[in-house]
């Protein structure tokens, strides 16, 4: 039987491999990953990579994992972040030399991030089952047996599912979720400015919902624009003068002329969390756990902290890696800050998606304070660097 069996091998997946697979060594456990999309054995450069904002904390975790020197290869910092309202006069500045900090955050290509990851993992430790897919788990004495799509068999110890926020093996087990719809589309790519970017991100709230622009190499940006879901597949298919000529309408030129925008893609928008977590030999991990929107770019940092922290309880405890104790214990170092992080985002979601005329004066009001009260700005600050609960 393996000590681990980790559902889904992508960001969240193989971090938590990583941060484990130095003290499982110690230990004799065996890792089992199942992944369903083979990786590759090289990195390819593409404009229309999809990208992740890391924030410092992030930074600090791969830090500690020992792959930080390699992903920021391919990290562009934010030096600076840029928080406005269409039209109106609230502002917010966020620096990083006021943080006292290197960049506030980096933007990293996806496929990056995951190259670095698997590149570092052990063989000797963590079995690559790829391409692999769990088709379906149950409880068995002292753990989990999942069945993969091969009819092979795995019994493990813990079984953790990293498989996204459309989890079908959470729902066969029978773990209920919390829907909220936005009511809102988020429309994702990537554009170039017609001036250097500089390492600026951009977060501005139009009375049709938020936008933000977040540095890239190459002097590319990540856009994404969220819109009311026919707008935003309106959108999706105009052509590309049509698009960046609304989208300049849109953000202005505080980055030039927009010059090119790559593939477009669609995500409707809806805050998703599991009502369970933990159970005696499992534990619901990244977007499968909560699925926040992506405005406020809290999602995966907040996922990558549960990472940090579930691998810390496990390694930290003599009792077998399912115990429930041990997994309830994770659990609740960890709601303070799930709740926190899922609540800022939702909050600045909600506040400046409202187009009525007292959200409109609360929020400008409310970034006019931010930009001239220190404490409030610095707290700020250490939300969007994912540094708002604990110290690192």
């Amino acid at each position: 039987m393996a000590a681990l069996a980790i559902v889904g091998g992508g960001l969240v997946g193989a971090s938590l491999a990583l941060a484990l697979q130095s003290g499982a060594k110690e230990r004799g456990w065996t890792i089992e990953l199942v992944e369903p999309f083979e990786p590759g054995n090289g990195y390819q450069p593409s404009y229309d990579a999809r990208s992740t904002a890391l924030s410092y904390g992030t930074r600090q975790i791969y830090q500690r994992l020992g792959i930080w020197h390699q992903i920021a290869e391919r990290a562009e910092p934010i030096t600076d972040i840029h928080v406005s309202d269409r039209g109106r006069a609230g502002v917010t500045r966020l620096d990083a030399a006021s943080q006292q900090v290197p960049a506030l955050g980096y933007v990293v290509e996806n496929a990056w991030i995951g190259h670095c990851l698997w590149r570092a993992l052990d063989d000797d430790v963590v079995v690559r089952r790829c391409p692999a897919e769990v088709e379906r788990m149950r409880a068995v004495p002292g753990g989990y047996q999942l069945t993969l799509t091969d009819n092979q068999t795995l019994d493990c110890n813990l079984a953790v599912l990293a498989d996204g926020g459309r989890s079908g093996l959470r729902e066969q087990l029978g773990i209920k979720i919390t829907q909220s719809p936005y009511g809102q589309t988020a429309l994702i790519a990537n554009v170039t400015p017609g001036t250097p970017h500089g390492g600026r991100a951009f977060e501005r709230f139009t009375d049709d919902g938020p936008m933000a622009l977040l540095p890239l190499p190459e002097n590319r940006c990540a856009l994404v624009w969220t819109r009311p879901e026919r707008d935003a597949a309106r959108l999706a298919v105009i052509p590309e003068a049509e698009f960046l000529e609304e989208l300049q309408l849109v953000f202005g030129y505080r980055l030039g002329g927009f010059q090119q925008v790559g593939a477009r893609h669609l995500y409707p928008l809806v805050l998703i969390e599991a009502e369970e977590q933990v159970r005696s030999g499992l534990v619901v991990l990244g977007n499968a756990a909560h699925s926040l929107h992506p405005i406020a770019g809290q999602g995966y940092n907040l996922s990558l902290r549960d990472t940090e922290a579930l691998a810390a309880a496990l390694l930290s405890n003599s009792a077998p890696p399912g115990d429930l104790g041990v997994l309830q214990a994770y659990h609740r170092q960890q709601r303070s800050d799930q709740r926190l992080t899922v609540g800022f985002s939702d909050q600045l979601t909600q506040l400046f998606g409202d187009s009525g005329r007292l959200s409109i004066a609360g929020r400008n009001l409310g970034l006019l304070g931010l930009d001239l009260l220190p404490s409030a700005k610095a707290w700020f600050a250490r939300q969007a660097m994912g540094m708002g609960v604990r110290e690192r």
